[in-house]
C-alpha cells in the first residue's frame, strides 16, 4: 500500500476558506450583552420606590418666584416696586405670606458692585429665606468661549 497515494481531490489547488467564523463573534457579543445587562440597572439614578396611592392627592401649583433686583447704583426693587435695604426682608415676607416655599430670584445689574448682590443674599439667608437663585443671561454661542 502506497502511503503517498493520490486522492482524487489532491490534484486541484486548495482555495482559502472565505467564510467568516462567527462563533467567536457571537461569544464576544453575548459577553457584552451580559455586561450591559448587569451594569445598566446600576446606572439608574435614585431609588426605586413604590409610591402609595391617595385619593385626595393633587399636583402642586407652580410657584411664581419673587424677583429682587439690585441696580447698578445699589438700589433694590422687589418685582417692580423700589424698596429700601432695611425693608427688603419684610417686603419679601409680606409677599410670601404663608407660602414660604416660593423661590426668590436675585437679579444683579452687570455693573452693580458684587458686594451689594452678596449683601442682599446674606440678608435673605440670615432671615431664613434659603430658596434663593441668581439670575443671569446666557451668552450667545460666539461669545461663550473666552
Amino acid at each position: 500500500m502506497n502511503l503517498h497515494a493520490r486522492l482524487p481531490t489532491q490534484g486541484r489547488r486548495h482555495r482559502p476558506l472565505a467564510d467568516i467564523n462567527v462563533t467567536p463573534l457571537v461569544d464576544v457579543m453575548l459577553v457584552l450583552l451580559v455586561v450591559f445587562m448587569i451594569t445598566a440597572p446600576m446606572l439608574a439614578a435614585g431609588l426605586k420606590v413604590d409610591l402609595p396611592h391617595a385619593s385626595t392627592a393633587r399636583p402642586l401649583p407652580p410657584a411664581e418666584p419673587i424677583v429682587v433686583t439690585v441696580g447698578r447704583d445699589g438700589g433694590l426693587a422687589v418685582g417692580t416696586d423700589p424698596v429700601a435695604a432695611d425693608d427688603l426682608v419684610a417686603t419679601i415676607r409680606a409677599r410670601l405670606g404663608a407660602r414660604d416655599d416660593r423661590p426668590i430670584h436675585v437679579r444683579g445689574d452687570r455693573d452693580a458692585p458684587y458686594g451689594d448682590v452678596v449683601a442682599v443674599i446674606d440678608r435673605l439667608a440670615a432671615d431664613g429665606l434659603t430658596r434663593i437663585a441668581l439670575i443671569s443671561k446666557s451668552r450667545p454661542p460666539a461669545e461663550a468661549a473666552p
